[in-house]
């Protein structure tokens, strides 16, 4: 009877250790999930210029033609260059496939994108969208 006794304890032990690991395990993804950037959402379509800022004494902004960009449907863009595909999550604009793969841009405000340097820090370049799509 001690022997069953000793055996149901262990078995107990066992189980107890096991549903330990898997709450362990179960609590390492949770900091992943909470570091996510937001929801999955979609740029408004339509033609995108960009440009950098100006100077004082000269024009307020140098449009950069070889950076523009046209949203033109669900996650895709074109260029001169070809089309693609981009994700974006919560404000963060990534450009997955296409010309512009791995160019990164924080969303403003509606129609209003600035790029993200390698560090994640907000470069000088913006895009606006400046109106509906051209064929």
């Amino acid at each position: 009877m001690s022997a069953l006794y000793g055996l149901a304890e262990e078995l107990v032990m066992i189980r107890r250790i096991a549903i330990g690991i898997a709450t362990a395990s179960l609590c390492t993804l949770v900091p992943a999930t909470g570091q996510a950037q937001g929801r999955l959402g979609l740029l408004e379509q339509g033609e995108y210029v960009c440009a950098l800022p100006g100077s004082a004494t000269g024009p307020a902004w140098q449009e950069m033609e070889a950076h523009n960009f046209a949203i033109t449907g669900a996650s895709s863009y074109r260029t001169d260059k070809g089309v693609g595909t981009y994700l974006l999550e919560g404000k963060r604009v990534t450009f997955t496939r296409g010309p512009m793969k791995g160019h990164r841009m924080m969303l403003l405000s509606s129609g209003l994108l600035q790029e993200l340097e390698r560090d994640g820090k907000l470069g000088r370049l913006r895009c606006h969208r400046s109106g509906p799509l051209v064929d």
